[in-house]
């Protein structure tokens, strides 16, 4: 029996398909979906058939025609189940490939022939890489005007250092593209039919028999480094076994060290299948990847999970959505097996759940299934839990090691147009807070205002917008603010004693030390105190204390960041002093220090990356620079330019529209949080002034 598991779990494939805007993620899906007989009619992604991709089910996907949320599917290919999940490809939804790639065992990576290497595909490869995700890349859109796949893995090698390997060479491009030739069996490869289901393999026309031949042998040369036998064989120029070639370049993905590349045109229903065939045959099953978790009894040793059923069950609760029939929890057991109507333990609250229903997802429909076992990712009803949750069957006390959540570096005050909107409001932001965990609410306590805060304007644009739809709420909204922070510049000390008498015992405590500047972090507390001068049980208090100060400074009243608090002398009473009599001592100390310190604004800069015609370099160029921009690089590829900045963050609102109109609607950007940087004095000024202004 568990032989028959493993082998089941080994022909599983858990994948992730993820890009740069409009690379076609989502058409490639739906091609898979069609040639898996998931799905019997193929939709356009623009929703032109009026009735939009399968994947992308929300309205406002299906008006934007771009992807929110990652979808879940099942498909079968070739006897080997493959779980996938679409990813957004926009950067201010980064959480949800951050998810996405958190739970998968591989992916595969698309690229545009035209677009080749764009900004985006870099942020995901970033994201690939550090979840350690083996992939895939497939060059898609061969038959467009200006499509070069050579081009494209040239990019691969030198702008993410990809050791990438062509396995098939176009046959024709832009609207000659008739085909691929697969350079593993020396075929080529021709899709009729409608939609392209009637694949045919002939021999090598001879007008590509050249090319053919010589890109089989830079494949053969660049594989030879997996295999021994490999190299014996290309050695002694004999016949090389299709299976030998397979061996190697599986090898050669799981071990991170070369990316297979495939091509074709998705919305041409070119090239999929041989994708398909692909993916089973070199990305990994989950019995190849390792997967650790966390003891939470040994002190959070390491311990690897294996994929064995009878093991004790292990998941993780990677993403949360509200359906019309309740929360949904989307799974993935790394170990064990999970019946319906088991009791599952969540490990963060030590609360018991009984799994009631378990279903496995279709975009937005399901099916019902009755158990699971480790590889699979399916969906709970009913589980009250939060994103990045682990559950167990109670036997261990693991924890997986949660996602990078970025911090939100945007923020919008809404407010309710009347009482209805008022409760519609605050469903939605519970919803929301919990399924998105770089979607952040707060209340102003001094304007009243509940301010939303997200990763750019798009993020919160649609949160705005699903508000309005989904929950009915009419709700109006602010102008959108910057996360700004304020810092210490320079070593200043404090000799603080907070002294309070108010008849019984009174409050006594004195802390003295110094801050300085900390470059590391955000915070950090050292103790230096001997002798007793302060007694043990009241450092905490202190520590306390000085975090209590960090959530609005002196300087402008915002959020304190890089400071480091060192205390090494103090005095306590033997009756008065007490834990909020250290804890007072260390605000007084704090804000004595603080007023010394130099404090400084900082801004949240952004890394941009605009990619435009040519033509239009210097007036982008232009643009970022009244911006405050800082070019750090240009590169030309073809008619097409590539420049990159940091920019701070307030100058960047509303720069789509700005751009729009510079470049005839023909540029895009993209940008992502970079670090924060000091805001000029004079403009510091002002934004005080402005804030002060506001609280008034």
């Amino acid at each position: 029996m568990a032989s028959t598991i493993s082998e089941k779990i080994a022909r599983l494939r858990n994948i992730g398909i993820s890009a740069h805007i409009d690379s076609g993620k989502t058409t490639l899906t739906e091609r898979i979906l069609f040639y898996t007989r998931r799905i019997h009619a193929i939709h356009d992604v623009k929703g032109k058939d009026g009735v939009g991709a399968t994947m992308d089910f929300m309205e406002l996907e299906k008006e934007r025609g771009i992807t929110i949320q990652s979808a879940a599917t099942f498909c079968s290919w070739d006897d080997h189940p493959i779980n996938i999940i679409d990813t957004p490809g926009h950067v201010d939804f980064t959480i949800e490939v951050e998810r996405a790639l958190r739970v998968l065992d591989g992916a595969v990576l698309v690229l545009c022939a035209v677009g080749g290497v764009q900004s985006q595909s870099v942020t995901v490869d970033r994201q690939m890489v550090r979840y350690r995700v083996p992939r895939i890349a497939f060059i898609n859109k061969c038959d467009r005007t200006g499509a070069d796949p050579f081009r494209v893995v040239r990019q691969l090698k030198e702008k993410l250092n990809h050791n990438a390997v062509m396995l098939q060479v176009p046959m024709g491009l832009e609207k000659d593209h008739a085909g691929v030739i697969d350079l593993v069996s020396m075929k080529a490869l021709i899709f009729d039919g409608d939609h392209g289901e009637e694949l045919q393999e002939t021999e090598i026309p001879a007008e590509y028999a050249e090319l053919a031949q010589e890109k089989r042998d830079e494949m053969l040369d660049a594989l030879s480094l997996f295999s021994d036998d490999l190299t014996e064989a290309i050695l002694a120029e004999e016949a090389i076994p299709v299976e030998l070639v397979e061996e190697a370049i599986r090898r050669g993905t799981l071990a991170l060290e070369m990316t297979p590349v495939l091509m074709g045109s998705a919305y041409k229903n070119k090239g999929v299948q041989p994708l398909l065939d692909s993916i089973v045959k070199y990305l990994p099953s989950p019995l190849d990847i390792r997967n650790d978790a966390l003891d939470l009894d040994k002190d959070e040793e390491p311990v690897v999970l294996a994929g064995e059923p009878e093991l004790p069950l292990v998941m993780l609760a990677f993403k949360l959505e509200v359906s019309r029939y309740g929360q949904l929890t989307y799974v993935r057991i790394y170990q064990g097996r999970l019946n319906k109507g088991d009791t599952i333990v969540n490990t963060r609250t030590g609360k018991e759940v009984k799994a009631g229903r378990l279903v496995r997802m279709h975009a937005d429909e399901m099916e019902e299934i009755d158990s699971a076992s480790a590889g699979d990712i399916v969906a709970l009803f009913g589980i009250d839990c939060a994103s990045g949750d682990t559950f167990t069957d109670g036997r261990v006390r693991y924890a997986m090691t949660s996602m990078h959540v970025p911090a939100p570096v945007i923020s919008l005050a809404v407010k309710p147009k009347d009482k209805k909107a008022e409760m519609n409001l605050s469903k939605a932001l519970a919803r929301f807070t919990k399924e998105d965990p770089t979607f952040k609410v707060y209340l102003d306590a001094e304007t009243s205002e509940t301010i939303i805060c997200g990763m750019g304007e798009l993020h919160l644009d649609v949160y705005v917008e699903r508000m309005r739809r989904e929950y009915n709420a009419e709700i109006e909204t602010g102008m959108p603010k910057v996360a700004y922070r304020e810092s210490p510049t320079s070593r200043s000390e404090f000799n603080y004693t907070h002294k309070k008498q108010t008849g019984g015992a009174g409050q006594f405590g004195r802390v003295a030390g110094f801050m300085e500047p900390f470059a590391e972090g955000e915070f950090d507390f050292v103790n230096k105190v001997v002798g007793g001068a302060i007694p043990t049980e009241f450092i905490p208090s202190c520590e306390k204390g000085f975090k209590a100060c960090l959530a609005k400074g002196g300087y402008a009243g915002f959020p304190v960041v890089g400071v480091r608090m060192t205390i090494n002398d103090g005095a306590a009473h033997s009756v008065d002093s007490s834990d909020i009599a250290f804890q007072q001592a260390a605000i007084g100390a704090f804000r004595e220090a603080y007023e010394k310190s130099k404090p400084v604004l900082l801004e949240p800069i952004m890394r941009v990356v605009v990619e435009t015609p040519s033509e239009f370099q210097g007036a982008v160029l232009g643009s970022l620079n009244q911006r405050r921009g800082i070019i750090l690089s240009t590169s030309e590829d073809g008619a097409f330019s590539a420049v990159e900045a940091e920019v701070p963050l307030s100058e960047m609102f509303g720069y789509s529209t700005i751009l729009r109109s510079s470049t005839q609607g023909k540029a895009e950007f993209t940008m992502e949080f970079s670090r924060y940087n000091t805001v000029p004095r004079a403009l510091a000024e002002e934004i005080i002034k402005k804030e002060k202004e506001n609280r008034k």
